[in-house]
């Protein structure tokens, strides 16, 4: 394809008459250049929102996964049962989350991105704080806030009275002025007035972010100090605040057990309280003895959301029920167990399912496994299958234990952690009757039952009451507590404290206003305002009601003031 062009012209951009110059040479940024971009990456508050969102994700394993903290052995029996992902999520730490190397990471980046971001932050906000309000613009007819007035009055006075208004507090905190203010004179007698409010709302941006610092040190520092343990505790019995006396024990890394305060809690007695009609749950109340070291006995209570404070921990009241005190003797005749055993309730009558192991048993004989239930109050029903038990109320008017028999191998010597609720069945029989169907063993309390097949006997001796303690020491809860009240307090400041900038000019009136203060006014806010208007009217109307009612300073005519809307 051809191109006309006419004679005697030149394109200078086609046909440059020049060489091009040479490309530029860009700088680079080195490596104190590319540490500086990667702080104000890290710093700013996108990489802030995305660090905490990513920390809500990675803390969603820890709910998904058994952990080793809260339970060893549901971690064991997790890797055992699937023998490909268990040690693989076991490497890459699924089963330790909030211990984990990459939680860690994310926890210590999002708090150097928060610090890093605050102080430049505050920085800024304390020079805006300490220096003078912006002067007064010379038209005011483009803000959307506007006013004027007329006073007979000097300008000077007038400012003075404007000052004061702009600089009164609230009502119900008159002592906090409301607005910052600055008086410029402007020359030919005239005078503004400048004042600004709403550094309150960046002042609670800064607390809300500096409380989230406050937030991951104590919630840290917490995981670090902190103990939490369960147990069970029989009526009757005593616990001692040891290590060794919990059923299960989660300790912070920096936490040491020779640091427990060694006192004893023993449960004296176990009242609850049902309604009669619906037999839901109406009160428990677990009346124990506290004895603190080198301290005298003192009887304390339990209730439920009521708890007791022992050795710097809290005691809470997280469960209760039945611990029915059984003897087991072999075929023999020697006591092979002897004891209660918790029950644990499955319905709001306290139906309750346990197991008894009994692996002392004498000679050659196959160790023993009772697995059942106990009924508080059983009620017998007839059916085409035979006697059906059921419990029909929670209280103990009529207990019983209805129990299958079970011999073999209890499995408590393979080194792997066992359910005290459950039995392990993969070694055990359970034990026909001529029928071929499972021996059941109904026992009342004061009643003792052959076992069959000559394994020996057993004992109902009685049925006590037992209830599930939970310990919990963090020394990090108040300080969570008051920098998740600062936060809040923070976050609503900044939403809701508003932003406004307000100027008045005073200049003297000329004309038919000569003698008077023509009084002008506007406001600006950041972001939408219904209130700005509504603000410097009230403003300006104040001022001249003010300035109106003083004495004047010498005769100038009327002494009423006139505001004009």
């Amino acid at each position: 394809m051809s191109v006309h062009r006419p004679e005697g012209l030149s394109d200078v951009f086609m046909e440059p008459t020049e060489a091009p110059p040479a490309p530029p040479t860009l700088p680079t940024l080195g490596f104190v250049g590319w540490c500086r971009w990667a702080w104000r990456q890290l710093t700013s508050m996108r990489v802030a929102l995305l660090l905490l969102m990513l920390l809500a994700v990675a803390a969603v394993p820890g709910t998904v996964w058994p952990q080793r903290a809260q339970d060893t052995a549901k971690v064991a029996t997790y890797i055992t049962d699937h023998p490909t992902t268990g040690p693989w999520l076991d490497r890459l730490g699924f089963f330790d989350v909030y211990s984990s190397v990459w939680f860690s990471a994310i926890y210590i980046l999002l708090f150097a991105s928060l610090v890093g971001c605050i102080l430049p932050r505050t920085k800024v906000h304390l020079a805006g704080v300490r220096g003078r309000p912006p002067r007064a613009p010379r038209r005011f007819a483009r803000f959307p806030a506007q006013g004027t007035g007329r006073v007979d009055a000097e300008p000077s006075q007038v400012a003075d009275d404007a000052a004061a208004v702009l600089r009164g507090g609230w009502r119900w905190l008159p002592f906090v002025p409301t607005y910052r203010v600055d008086t410029r004179d402007e020359g030919d007698g005239t005078v503004s007035v400048s004042a600004e409010r709403g550094y309150l709302r960046e002042t609670g941006n800064l607390v809300f972010h500096l409380a989230l610092v406050g937030l991951l040190i104590s919630v840290a520092t917490g995981q670090v100090l902190h103990y939490r343990g369960q147990a069970i505790v029989v009526q009757g019995r005593g616990f001692a605040n040891a290590q060794v006396d919990y059923d299960t024990f989660e300790q912070g890394t920096a936490f040491t057990p020779s640091s427990l305060v060694p006192f004893t809690l023993r449960l004296d007695e176990f009242e609850s309280r049902f309604d009669p009609d619906t037999l839901q749950s109406r009160d428990f109340t677990a009346h124990v003895t506290l004895t603190n070291p080198g301290e005298e006995p003192v009887e304390k209570t339990i209730k439920v959301n009521h708890p007791l404070d022992a050795g710097g921990a809290k005691v809470y009241l997280q469960g209760n029920g039945y611990a029915p005190d059984i003897t087991v003797r072999d075929a023999s005749g020697q006591v092979a167990f002897s004891g209660p055993t918790p029950f644990l309730p499955q319905d709001e009558v306290y139906t309750s399912r346990g197991v008894v192991k009994v692996p002392d048993v004498s000679g050659d004989q196959e160790q023993i496994g009772l697995v059942g239930y106990l009924l508080p109050t059983v009620d017998v029903r007839e059916t085409d299958f035979g006697p059906a038990y059921a419990s029909v109320n929670p209280q103990p008017d009529d207990p019983a234990l209805v129990l299958a028999v079970w011999e073999g191998n209890l499995g408590l010597d393979t080194g792997v952690p066992q359910n005290v609720y459950e039995l392990d069945e993969a070694r055990m029989t359970q034990l026909m009757d001529d029928d071929d169907k499972p021996v059941t063993l109904v026992v009342r309390p004061g009643e003792t039952v052959d076992l069959p097949d000559g394994m020996g006997t057993l004992t109902f001796n009685g049925l006590p009451r037992y209830v599930a303690l939970d310990l919990r020491h963090d020394p990090a809860l108040p300080f969570v507590l008051v920098f998740a009240l600062l936060a809040f307090a923070g976050l609503a400041t900044s939403l809701f404290a508003p932003r406004r900038r307000l100027w008045l000019r005073l200049s003297p009136g000329a004309g038919e206003d000569a003698g008077r203060t023509v009084v002008t006014a506007a406001g600006l806010a950041r972001g939408d305002d219904v209130g700005l208007q509504p603000e410097l009217d009230r403003v300006l109307a104040d001022t001249l009601a003010r300035t109106a009612d003083r004495p004047p300073v010498a005769p100038r005519g009327p002494t009423s003031g006139e505001a004009t809307p």
